[in-house]
């Protein structure tokens, strides 16, 4: 396993770009299996899990070309679908969870797609039914195999329907809606998931041919078509891990510049780090974030009541950012209840930001309240393990705030996400070492 050596309590100035969002990637690689001709993907993500879905795609007999940082052709027009039933693909599906996606536009081209049980953080129960639930409606039949957790759908024609989903998950919307832009007639999705990375899949589908309308609600309408062709796409920033920067520049006192933001597409992420009196200014596409010498502090509600922030589906705050926003709040004036409503076990990296000195009461598997140090009391450097993506970047940020020198093993949880992290923080300043 690597290891982070980091000396904290240094400030960091400069600016920072962040770079493709790791969950458009994942949806948008997938969704080049829909077609024969070429197609153009520029602002991909050098980062663990995109290049394991690049990996798989070739395996699968997809031409992939790199044509510079960031840029990439795929062709799909010898796919060899023999390699969904081998055993190493049994292996290699098993390693991303972005990897469920590749099933639906299978599914809509050749008439079968198969998956083994998908791999990813461990957060807690991520279900699979509201894709399945979604391509059985449009016609597949299900198989499962329970002995070597492998899942198959095939059918001879899909058909268009309407169906009501049960939650609004975002890869399932996304696998639904790349079965059904080749399905026969007219398909509907209500409590679609609406997120920027969805609305940038239906756009390039869109320019591929396809006929989705109600882009940016929660009801896609799909009237199918036989056959896609290629496009160019480019894909957004990151918005995780915008807001990331902006948690470890408030947490160093640090001054910082993110550049190329997307605005908006960014939601209620700069205004939820205002509540914590964090001060996020707009500058042009930029997020300036001044030094925070004299610290910051919570916002409570106007009835006077303890601030409570919780995720929710597009456009409610995202979850992948609650992690950062309790670290960020250890060292606020006030307190604040963090509300994780989507997985029952992201809370739990919480006992590592104790032993550094936080004041954290950890409620239940999905609530945490967290009391502020108000930067009274410096968080102090441990050793710590990345348990997920997210968390493993939230101990990186009270590391880098922290006196003294911290350790964090398993950063391959963090590569998974985060392209060349150490080189990037350097360039601002920060003493962080790969080991």
């Amino acid at each position: 396993m690597g290891t982070f050596k980091i000396e904290g309590g240094h400030r960091l100035k400069g600016k920072i770009q962040p770079q493709g969002a790791k969950n458009e990637a994942l949806q948008i690689l997938c969704a080049v299996l829909l077609t024969p001709e070429t197609v153009t993907i520029n602002n991909i993500p050098d980062i663990v899990d995109v290049n394991k879905l690049i990996s798989l795609l070739q395996k699968l007999g997809v031409k992939v070309n790199k044509l510079g940082k960031g840029s990439y052709s795929f062709q799909a027009d010898e796919v060899d679908l023999n390699y969904l039933e081998s055993d190493q693909f049994k292996i290699d599906g098993r390693g991303l969870r972005g990897s469920i996606m590749i099933v639906g536009p299978l599914l809509a081209r050749f008439g079968k797609g198969y998956i083994p049980k998908p791999g990813g953080d461990k957060i807690g129960r991520r279900r699979l039914d509201t894709h399945f639930d979604g391509l059985i409606k449009l016609g597949a039949k299900f198989g499962y195999s329970k002995e070597e957790q492998f899942y198959g759908v095939e059918a001879d024609k899909l058909k268009g329907t309407y169906m009501l989903l049960e939650e609004a998950s975002v890869t399932g919307t996304a696998n639904i809606l790349m079965a059904a832009v080749l399905a026969e007639g007219q398909t509907t999705i209500y409590n679609a998931a609406c997120e920027p990375y969805l609305q940038q899949l239906c756009k390039m589908l869109n320019r591929m041919g396809a006929k989705i309308s109600g882009v940016g609600s929660n009801m896609l309408i799909i009237d199918g078509v036989d056959s896609l062709g290629g496009t160019e796409h480019r894909m957004l920033p990151d918005m995780i891990e915008i807001g990331s920067w902006i948690g470890l520049a408030a947490m160093t006192k640090s001054e910082l510049t993110i550049t190329n933001v997307s605005w908006n597409d960014l939601g209620l992420i700069p205004e939820t780090f205002r509540k914590l009196g964090i001060t996020v200014e707009k500058q042009g596409d930029d997020i300036h974030i001044p030094a925070h010498t004299d610290g910051y502090e919570i916002q409570n509600f106007i009835d006077g009541s303890i601030l409570t922030i919780s995720d929710a589906p597009w456009p409610g705050f995202t979850p992948d950012l609650l992690s950062i926003i309790l670290v960020v709040a250890t060292q606020a004036r006030g307190s604040v209840l963090i509300h994780q409503k989507m997985f029952e076990s992201r809370l739990f990296f919480v006992d590592k930001l104790i032993d550094m000195g936080a004041k954290i009461i950890l409620c239940d598997p999905h609530r945490a309240t967290v009391i502020g140090h108000d930067f009274q009391s410096t968080l102090k450097a441990t050793t710590m393990t990345s348990p997920d993506i997210r968390a493993g970047v939230s101990l990186l940020i009270a590391a880098l705030s922290a006196k003294g020198t911290s350790t964090i093993q398993n950063i391959e949880q963090i590569d998974r996400g985060y392209e060349n992290i150490d080189e990037r923080l350097r360039a601002i300043g920060a003493k962080i070492e790969r080991i």
